[in-house]
């Protein structure tokens, strides 16, 4: 055996023999207490060390929180914006549905009133209220008269039915709801005039040119 092997053996018993000891060392709490904060401190310098650039991390917590609550800030206030689009869309609303209650009243009630008063309905009103489904205004704002599947009414003449035209077919079609003619001297026959082969006097009405002449040809026969 050499010099050089003999050295050799000796440094590797050497290095085993601390091995074992140091395998076999009891460590107090204190030492395994360092041992860990070496540790936690090795990883923390490693982690800060990525943000280094970024500054404090302290300061960085901040910025975030801040960042935050600009956030919920800006939320709330798009929250009031909203709430205020929609009180205004509801007001709009609002407003164009009494316009077009205004609108409908002047295009459509009054007209169908008015024409039947003018054909003399005994109650405009009704007459109204049961032609109302039958008269439209059109996106234009102009009036249609419709029938029951929703189509535009025509005349024969190929013109738009007109709400009057309409109010008459409805009362001609329904006389109950037209008040009686009234009777007039205008409208009494001769017959009625005539009492006993002459003339009642009390039922003549000397302005209407029939009665005139039946006056003058009764006095022209000595009826009177």
């Amino acid at each position: 055996m050499t010099d050089q092997t003999l050295a050799n053996d000796v440094a590797t018993d050497a290095t085993e023999n601390d091995s074992q000891a140091q395998a076999n060392k009891t460590y107090t709490q204190a030492e395994v207490d360092a041992m860990m904060a070496r540790t936690r401190s090795s990883v923390e310098n490693k982690v800060k060390k990525q943000y280094d650039g970024l500054g404090d991390p302290e300061y960085l917590r901040g910025l975030v929180s801040e960042a935050d609550q600009r956030q919920q800030a800006e939320q709330i206030k798009r929250g009031e914006f909203e709430k205020t689009l929609q009180e205004l869309a509801a007001k709009k609303d609002s407003e164009i549905q009494k316009r077009d209650i205004i609108i409908q009243d002047y295009r459509v009630n009054t007209p169908l009133v008015s024409a039947a008063a003018k054909y003399r309905s005994v109650n405009p009103e009704q007459v109204k209220s049961l032609l109302a489904s039958n008269v439209r205004l059109n996106q234009d704002g102009e009036v249609e008269v419709i029938d029951q599947k929703g189509s535009v009414r025509y005349t024969d003449s190929g013109s738009l039915l007109q709400v009057e035209d309409l109010v008459k077919e409805f009362l001609d079609t329904n006389p109950h709801f037209v008040q009686p003619t009234p009777s007039t001297t205008n409208t009494q026959s001769s017959h009625t005039l005539n009492v006993n082969n002459g003339i009642d006097l009390s039922k003549l009405d000397m302005k209407n040119p029939e009665h005139r002449k039946l006056y003058a040809e009764a006095r022209a026969k000595g009826k009177i």
